[in-house]
């Protein structure tokens, strides 16, 4: 997972709270029951740390006891917490009905995504008939090169700033059609400032479209993307395209202040 991290002030730089938030984070690349030697080795401490911390999560509520003790999960406290910040981001307030409006009007998954510089987050998700389980799911995070809503953030920067992220990413492939070159992802992004969306087509997923318009704060900034994702087996490229980058566009432009 590449995601930026911000300097470190190491007077003020607590690293027994990294410890301990480094091993909650093991369980995004490992979405299965860890035992204490796992944890330790994919957070990369002693075993001794990682039984301290991880007792002291297992107490919290953030993490819990798998079925017959197979190992350790993430716990339902890290929930209230996701609830936390989304009751709490303005966007996703104003988003919301918007996002039931603009769902209704396509009939595809339609979505919010935060933008992180290398990567984007789907703050919000409202799923269609034909979903996999982990397409569905707020707080999915993936790099920004590869989406159609990063690329329009991206295209919402300084030319040298976006080309500088996608330079800085990991461009590891996530399907055969995936592009990777930073010069043919650049264009990509220059497509969409000239186009005001971007689309993206099986880069993410085999058999799926998605275009996305980036939201804007403080005159241009980029803040996030709406999303509409349908089926190749629906639809051609231009087709959807032509029916739903106007919508998704006007959601947008909706929630940019």
């Amino acid at each position: 997972m590449d995601e930026e991290k911000a300097e470190v002030d190491e007077r003020l730089f607590l690293r027994s709270v990294a410890r301990a938030l480094q091993v909650l984070e093991v369980f995004g690349d490992h979405p299965y029951p860890l035992s204490l030697r796992d944890i330790a080795q994919a957070a990369g401490i002693d075993k001794s740390a990682a039984q301290r911390i991880a007792q002291t999560l297992l107490t919290l509520g953030y993490l819990e006891k798998a079925a017959n003790d197979a190992g350790l999960l993430p716990g339902k406290r890290l929930l209230d917490r996701s609830f936390d910040y989304l009751r709490t981001n303005p966007l996703v307030e104003r988003a919301t009905p918007v996002l039931l409006s603009l769902r209704e009007a396509t009939g595809e998954r339609v979505d919010l995504s935060l933008f992180d510089r290398t990567s984007i987050v789907y703050a919000l998700r409202l799923q269609s008939k034909r979903e996999t389980f982990f397409a569905t799911l707020a707080g999915r995070r993936i790099p920004t090169f590869l989406s159609a809503g990063g690329r329009s953030c991206l295209s919402r920067l300084d030319e040298k700033v976006a080309r500088d992220i996608i330079m800085r990413s990991d461009r590891e492939p996530r399907t055969s059609r995936t592009l990777t070159d930073p010069d043919a992802i650049m264009k990509k992004v220059l497509e969409a400032r000239d186009d005001g969306y971007a689309c993206a087509v099986e880069e993410t997923m085999i058999g799926e479209v998605v275009v996305g318009a980036a939201v804007t704060r403080n005159g241009g900034t980029p803040a996030g993307a709406v999303h509409v994702a349908g089926s190749l087996s629906e639809w051609s490229e231009q087709d959807f395209r032509r029916r739903f980058a106007p919508l998704a566009i006007e959601a947008a432009r909706a929630l940019s202040v």
